[in-house]
């Protein structure tokens, strides 16, 4: 039986432009999305669309941590995070906007500001299979489909209203070009004291490069400027088995071992929670400079 479009992924379609060669107009036909030129792309069962071709990207969150995240978030320990979020792109943003959150995950960011927003629709675009599978369930307005952020985005030129990454890889050029002259880009980034605490607790766990955030603003400088930063800070109280999955959904799981994990004396009974959240505003083209394709 072929697999129903979405009503999401529906809404979203007139956004896509085929990945292969460049085309608008994806439709669908039977299980999949199809562009006048005949390239199609598969729609999972579980509600999202593959747009990813050739030569496959990283993987992503594995089902580990997607399950680890899906717990941790659920404990709305983050929600603090998702509030400034949401609060940021609905700023000046009207309520029918299109957002899209690109290293999407299960999605939760992406719910925060459709709730915000009653009339806006939203895309999440990430790797991660095993995500796409939450992200696709995660509001009724959001689409989701697998993308590596670090190509051309399958999206027209100037569709999207709010783009939003956090804690997610950047491609501020490709940003630049689907956002329009009037948008805005969320970037949520971790401080150095983000986590703080388990820092020191286990030899895998990966620290903030002290020069993240100058790399940040170096690349973003050709094509954006900061509007407004908020700081979101807090101390949260964790269980032992919330701190487990705050690090399992972590790229330190990746380098920690079951031991470390397993450690009962390891882990503290709280964190710090410590990140920047910036709304960009599109540069200007710059006279007689090169445009930001």
């Amino acid at each position: 039986m072929p697999v129903l479009l979405p009503p999401a992924l529906d809404l979203s379609l007139d956004l896509l432009r085929c990945p292969t060669c460049r085309t608008r107009g994806l439709s669908p036909d039977g299980g999949a999305l199809r562009c006048p030129a005949g390239h199609t792309f598969d729609i999972a069962r579980h509600g999202y669309v593959s747009l990813l071709t050739g030569t496959r990207a990283t993987s992503g969150d594995d089902a580990a941590m997607v399950r680890a995240r899906d717990r941790f978030l659920s404990t709305d320990t983050y929600a603090p995070i998702r509030e400034a979020v949401a609060r940021l792109a609905a700023d000046s943003t009207p309520e029918r906007a299109t957002v899209v959150d690109v290293g999407c995950g299960t999605g939760y960011y992406l719910a925060g500001v459709l709730d915000r927003l009653p009339g806006a629709r939203g895309l999440g675009l990430d790797t991660s299979v095993r995500a796409l599978r939450s992200a696709a369930r995660a509001h009724e307005r959001a689409a989701a489909a697998a993308w590596d952020v670090f190509r051309s985005f399958p999206l027209a030129d100037g569709v999207a209203e709010v783009v939003l990454d956090v804690f997610a890889p950047r491609n501020p050029a490709e940003f630049r070009r689907v956002l329009r002259p009037t948008g805005r880009l969320i970037v949520v980034r971790p401080t150095a004291r983000h986590l703080a605490e388990l820092g020191g607790r286990a030899p895998g766990m990966v620290t903030i490069d002290p020069a993240k955030e100058h790399r940040l603003h170096r690349a973003m400088d050709p094509y954006f400027e900061a509007a407004v930063t908020e700081q979101v800070e807090y101390t949260a109280p964790l269980t032992r088995r919330e701190i487990l999955d705050l690090v399992g959904m972590t790229p330190s799981a990746r380098h920690l071992s079951g031991a470390d994990l397993n450690d009962t004396g390891a882990w503290p009974g709280h964190v710090t929670v410590s990140v920047l959240a910036t709304a960009y505003r599109p540069r200007r083209p710059r006279p007689g400079g090169t445009r930001t394709r």
